[in-house]
């Protein structure tokens, strides 16, 4: 605190009352115009042109008259700083905004220029607020700080709360209807359906009551159609999913395949055992009730009940006192 104090008078003597706010800008703008040349003069690959060639994603003059390039395409050149260099980094976090429903070739390159970009445009704005609050009042260096470096901060993380929110809310309407599509599954399969064909029948029924369900199962259903191998699909919607009872459901489906037992059979008991997993998770839900509705009754019910009982008790009190003096 003391080392803020000294920087804070010295810059105040050198460049009066408003030193330490344009020092923190010129410092904030010096590492902008440091980095932003770098940001834009990256190397070009030299397999590049080949990679497009291959893939046939060349980019002609034609296309960028007509519309040019999506955002995911302007953000190209920028890959190397809006995307993790290391492998496992990178697949962590396609893996977080998969699970939160951004399936996009640039999911990850916007969720990090989200990040970026609000982070300085906080900055900026808590800058500006600085400025307008020091020529009202003086402000101290921790306040400059505060008024800056917080919002920024929240500015930056604000991304990440979103789609920690996003992954909460997809896998809660999961898990609620996950018992409901297992039903309605056994009962294709019982019709004589293939398991391809339920899990395309599932997603169409459950697209307006649980969307996200739903959408696993398409993508299941289309990488099936594909051509990729169920196993492997089973496993990758798993991992996208990222819960215990999806994780079971691949389990027993994959065991039920490798040992040529009946589906039906196998869809049947997991069934089952999800109705009683949602009754307990209801009855669970319930048992918290009590504590929650005693916390409430101390919190409003007892306060008000002291007062009405002790406070004629303290008036008369203080009276008898205020007489007696």
């Amino acid at each position: 605190m003391q080392i803020f104090t000294q920087i804070n008078t010295l810059l105040t003597d050198l460049l009066g009352p408003m030193g330490p706010l344009l020092a923190l800008g010129g410092l904030g703008l010096l590492l902008i115009i440091v980095t932003l040349p770098t940001m834009l003069q990256k190397k070009k690959d030299p397999l590049d042109g080949i990679r497009a060639l291959r893939t046939g994603k060349v980019v002609t003059v034609e296309k960028l008259r007509r519309g040019g390039p999506s955002k995911a395409d302007k953000l190209e050149r920028f890959a190397t700083y809006l995307e993790p260099q290391s492998a496992e980094e990178l697949t962590a976090t396609r893996l977080k905004l998969l699970r939160a429903g951004y399936r996009g070739k640039g999911a990850v390159r916007l969720f990090h220029f989200s990040q970026m970009a609000l982070g300085l445009g906080v900055l900026v704005l808590g800058v500006l607020y600085s400025l307008l609050k020091s020529t009202q009042t003086d402000l101290s260096t921790q306040s400059m700080v505060l008024y800056t470096i917080l919002p920024a901060a929240i500015g930056y993380y604000a991304p990440v709360y979103w789609v920690t929110r996003r992954i909460g809310e997809r896998q809660q309407q999961i898990t609620e209807g996950f018992p409901d599509a297992l039903d309605m599954m056994l009962v294709c399969v019982e019709a004589g359906q293939s398991l391809d064909q339920s899990i395309i029948r599932v997603g169409n029924e459950a697209r307006n009551g649980y969307p996200a369900l739903a959408e696993e199962f398409e993508t299941v259903a289309q990488e099936v159609k594909a051509g990729k191998e169920r196993v492997m699909v089973l496993r990758d919607m798993s991992e996208r999913v990222g819960l215990p009872d999806i994780t079971s459901f691949v389990t027993t489906l994959i065991q039920s395949a490798s040992f040529g037992t009946s589906i039906a059979d196998a869809l049947r008991v997991y069934s089952s055992e999800m109705r009683d997993k949602r009754i307990m998770r209801a009855e669970e839900k319930a048992n918290t009730i009590p504590t929650k509705l005693t916390l409430g009754t101390m919190l409003f019910t007892l306060p008000p009940l002291l007062v009405i009982l002790i406070g004629p008790s303290l008036a008369g009190f203080a009276g008898k006192m205020g007489g007696g003096g």
